[in-house]
C-alpha cells in the first residue's frame, strides 16, 4: 500500500490491514482484535498471524474475537464463548470439537447448517439476469453469465479478482461499461442504483461493508428498514405510516431481527442484526434479482445459518441470486453453480457435485486440477 494513498480509495481488505498496522504501531501490551480478519484474504490472515504469534512470544497479551473456528484453533490458548451477552463456557483450546463450540454459541444442536439444494431438471428456466461480453477498465474482462429464477449462482475466486466490480456493474454504480446486460431477455441500461432497484428491473444489492455502504448508523432501525421502499410507502410524498409499520413488522419477524426497539439507532445493534436490517431493507422492495457481496462476513454462526435458510427460501420463491463469498464452505453448501473469477474473467464454471474445495481453490489460482468446464477462454 502506497503511504500517500487515500484510505477512501482502498478496498476494504487493504483498509483493514492499515487498521491493524496502526494498532501495532503503538506497540501495545494488550491488543484486542474484534473480527479483525473478517475482510482479509487468506494470505493476509497468514501475514497477520505470523506477526501476532511473534509478538505473543515477546509478551503481548492478545484478546481475539472471531467466528472463524480455524483461526481460533490456530491462535488461541484459552477460549471463552459468549451468547447474548453472557459467558456460557471457558475451556482450553483444542479440548472441544468445532461442533461442540458452535452448539455453545447458538444454544441449540448444530446440524444441517446448509439447507438442502433442490434436485433440478436438466432444462433450466430462462435467465432472469444475463450479461454478455461485459468489460470495464482493467477490472472486468469479457464476462458472460446468466442467473435463472430459483437459482443461487456463486462467484468464487481469490478476493479482488473483479467480483465486487461485477456486482457494482449490475447495480448501476460503474461508468464506461462495454457489453450488454439483459433482464428477462431484454437489453437494459442501468444508469444508477435507483434504476436498478426500480420495479421494472427489481434488483437489490447487499454490499460488502454494512457500516459504510448499507446503513445510516446514527438513524433508527425503523428509518433504515423503510428507506429503500419509501416510494412504495408514500402517496403524494406522504408516508403511509400504517403500511410502513406492517411491512417493518413482517421483516422483523421474517429475519428474526433482535432489537430493543425500532426507534433506537441501528448502530446499537449487533453486527448480525445490522446485517439483517440491510437485507430486510431491500426485501421490503420484493426484488426479483438479489446480489450478495460476502453477506456473512463478521457475523455469528447462528445468524449465518439463518441467512443460508433465507437465501434458499428466496430462491425457491423465484428470486435469481448472485452470491459472492470468500468462504468456500458457503459456495459449496449454498450454490447450484459457481463461476470462478481470475484477473477479472470467468475461468471456470462448477456445477453440482463438481463444486468442491479442491476445484474451487485450483480454479481460483488458475492452475490445472479444477474440475468443471471452462466458461470463457481456455481457463486454467
Amino acid at each position: 500500500i502506497h503511504p500517500l494513498a487515500l484510505i477512501k480509495d482502498l478496498p476494504l481488505s487493504r483498509r483493514q490491514m492499515v487498521e491493524i498496522a496502526k494498532a501495532l504501531a503503538r506497540k501495545p501490551r494488550i491488543l484486542i482484535l474484534d473480527e479483525a480478519t473478517s475482510a482479509l484474504t487468506a494470505a493476509d490472515v497468514a501475514k497477520v498471524f505470523e506477526v501476532l504469534k511473534r509478538l505473543r512470544q515477546e509478551g503481548l497479551a492478545l484478546l481475539y474475537i472471531s467466528h472463524r473456528m480455524n483461526e481460533i484453533s490456530e491462535l488461541a490458548d484459552q477460549c471463552t464463548v459468549f451468547r447474548n451477552g453472557r459467558n456460557v463456557a471457558s475451556y482450553r483450546a483444542g479440548s472441544k470439537s468445532d461442533n461442540e463450540v458452535v452448539e455453545l454459541m447458538i444454544g441449540r444442536e448444530y446440524s444441517h447448517i446448509f439447507p438442502p439444494k433442490p434436485t433440478r431438471p436438466q432444462t433450466v428456466a430462462a435467465p432472469v439476469l444475463e450479461v454478455r461480453n461485459l468489460s470495464w477498465s482493467d477490472r472486468l474482462d469479457n464476462i458472460s453469465l446468466s442467473v435463472a429464477a430459483g437459482e443461487v449462482v456463486g462467484l468464487g475466486g481469490l478476493d479482488g479478482q473483479g467480483q465486487r466490480e461485477l456486482l457494482l456493474a449490475f447495480f448501476g454504480v460503474l461508468r464506461g461499461l462495454s457489453g450488454q446486460i439483459l433482464v428477462d431477455g431484454k437489453k437494459v441500461s442501468i444508469a444508477s442504483p435507483a434504476a436498478a432497484s426500480d420495479d421494472r428491473i427489481g434488483m437489490a444489492l447487499i454490499p460488502e461493508d454494512r457500516k459504510t455502504e448499507g446503513l445510516m448508523l446514527p438513524m433508527t432501525v425503523r428509518e433504515n428498514l423503510s428507506f429503500a421502499a419509501l416510494d412504495r410507502l408514500s402517496k403524494a410524498s406522504v408516508i403511509d405510516r400504517a403500511a410502513e409499520q406492517r411491512l417493518i413488522d413482517d421483516m422483523v419477524e421474517l429475519l428474526a431481527i433482535k432489537t430493543a426497539g425500532l426507534d433506537i439507532p441501528v448502530g446499537a445493534l449487533s453486527g448480525g442484526n445490522q446485517q439483517k436490517v440491510v437485507i430486510a431493507k431491500w426485501l421490503m422492495r420484493q426484488p426479483r434479482i438479489i446480489l450478495l457481496n460476502d453477506p456473512t462476513r463478521g457475523i455469528d454462526v447462528g445468524t449465518k445459518q439463518e441467512l443460508y435458510q433465507l437465501m434458499r427460501k428466496l430462491a425457491d420463491a423465484g428470486a435469481a441470486i448472485l452470491f459472492y463469498s470468500t468462504d468456500y464452505d458457503e459456495l459449496i453448501g449454498c450454490c447450484d453453480r459457481v463461476l470462478v473469477l481470475y484477473d477479472g474473467a470467468i475461468k471456470r464454471e462448477l456445477v453440482g457435485a463438481d463444486i468442491t474445495e479442491h476445484a474451487l481453490i485450483a480454479s481460483a489460482l488458475n492452475i490445472h486440477g479444477g474440475s468443471g468446464r471452462a466458461e470463457q477462454g481456455e481457463g486454467a
